[in-house]
C-alpha cells in the first residue's frame, strides 16, 4: 500500500502556480480521483501526474468564484494574509483567523 502525504491542509489558502486564482482547500484526494474526460481535457504537455495529491478548492479570481480541482505540483501556499471571498466559505469554515479558515460545519 502506498502512503501519500499532502503538503497542504484543509482550511489553508493556496494559489495556482500558473493561473491567476487562489482558493481555500476543502478536501484532498491522495491521488487523482476525477474523471478520465476531465484529465484528457488538459493539454498533454500540461497534464499533471496522477500519483500525487489533488486538492478541491473554493476558488476565486478577479472575475468569479468556483470550485477547482488542482494537483499539488500546481499549487503554492498563499502567504498574503488576505482572506478569500468565496460565497460558500461560511458553509464549511469559521471566520478567517491567523491566515487560515478553521473547519466548522454542522453534522446532522
Amino acid at each position: 500500500m502506498q502512503t501519500t502525504l499532502a503538503k497542504y491542509h484543509i482550511g489553508q489558502i493556496v494559489r495556482h502556480r500558473k493561473h491567476p486564482f487562489r482558493g481555500v482547500v476543502f478536501d484532498v484526494d491522495a491521488m487523482f480521483s476525477n474523471t478520465d474526460a476531465w484529465y484528457e481535457a488538459i493539454p498533454e504537455e500540461s497534464r499533471p501526474a496522477k500519483d500525487q495529491p489533488f486538492y478541491h478548492l473554493l476558488a476565486e479570481n478577479d472575475q468569479t468564484y468556483y470550485v477547482a480541482y488542482v494537483s499539488e505540483q500546481n499549487l503554492v501556499a498563499d502567504n498574503s494574509g488576505e482572506p478569500v471571498d468565496h460565497p460558500d466559505l461560511s458553509d464549511l469554515f469559521g471566520d478567517f483567523e491567523d491566515g487560515r479558515y478553521p473547519l466548522q460545519f454542522q453534522l446532522n
